[in-house]
């Protein structure tokens, strides 16, 4: 194994996560047929074919369904050990990215302002991540935490801190008959299909945003599947559906044709900043620690 090259590693593990080499070339910033040199080269390396390719399909081998999992542990592990040594060399600086979905409320602003103000040889770069896609971006290392919708129960990820709970509201097309009225209860929601979010991420947690059901069991219907916030208010004033999501960001999202409408009878949504387990580092955990002390400006949070 002398002289192995991290990239083939990389290229190895997002093919395997991907399942699609052109995804995989675009993960890692390289042609399709980069990618394909990368895999072959690893493949020589262990002598034995690791993913089988066709014109229909991708999929691992025996062999490297095997290899996956380690291999996975054993560049996380080493990706944490360098982290590591570098906040050790240089303390807090560096850069810091935060995800976010939707928009950024208040309160985290201003903990990006005190942790600023705290830290200033770190720099905190605020990365909008997809609606539908909370727990991806972590994984793929392109931001180092996030602030997403609860709930989050992943063996991988740690949830450092839970902003409080905010009412839900119910977006609809202006003109809509149920905007008329000055709250909704759960039953109305029997009446409307719910937009929701593609299969990214887990069925959980996209059953919490887009209930399927009220509390009391009943149905409600599906509307159209999206991956941005702004593809979920487009189809909300299309009027393919209604838009089930927090008063504040219902309110940042202000837009003449659409309206939105108090549900009662439905759990509060909760926020939580959240990072891979094995890829904390003290720049992310120093940022928890400002944002559990910055006090909540009356409730005015993000989804």
């Amino acid at each position: 194994m002398s002289g192995m090259e991290l990239r083939e590693l990389e290229a190895f593990l997002a093919v395997a996560e991907e399942l699609h080499f052109g995804r995989a070339g675009e993960r890692l910033y390289v042609s399709q047929s980069r990618i394909s040199q990368l895999l072959r080269a690893l493949e020589n390396r262990i002598g034995a074919t690791l993913v089988e390719r066709t014109s229909r399909r991708v999929r691992l081998t025996p062999l490297g369904e095997q290899l996956f999992p380690e291999l996975r542990a054993a560049y996380d592990r080493l990706h944490a050990t360098i982290d590591a040594a570098r906040d050790l060399a240089r303390g807090m600086r560096g850069v810091l990215r935060i995800g976010f979905q939707g928009s950024v409320d208040e309160q985290t602003l201003n903990a990006v302002t005190a942790f600023r103000d705290a830290y200033p040889d770190s720099m905190i770069e605020l990365v909008e991540i997809p609606y539908a896609d909370p727990f991806g971006p972590l994984r793929r290392r392109e931001v180092n935490a996030a602030m997403v919708l609860l709930p989050v129960e992943e063996s991988d990820l740690v949830v450092a801190h839970v902003l409080p709970g905010r009412p839900q509201v119910l977006m609809l097309p202006t003109g809509h008959p149920l905007t008329r009225r000055a709250a909704l209860s759960a039953a109305d929601l029997t009446t409307i299909p719910l937009i929701g979010m593609t299969c990214l991420a887990p069925e959980y947690w996209r059953d919490v945003q887009t209930p399927p059901r009220t509390p009391d069991g009943r149905a409600i219907p599906c509307g159209p599947k999206v991956r941005t916030m702004q593809e979920a208010i487009a189809a909300v004033a299309a009027g393919r559906g209604g838009l089930l999501l927090c008063r504040t960001t219902a309110e940042l999202q202000r837009r003449p044709d659409v309206t939105f409408v108090p549900v009662h009878g439905v759990p509060d949504s909760h926020l939580g900043l959240i990072w891979q387990r094995e890829l904390s580092c003290v720049r992310v955990e120093a940022f928890a620690r400002t944002l559990a002390a910055t006090p909540d400006p009356g409730l005015r949070a993000v989804m």
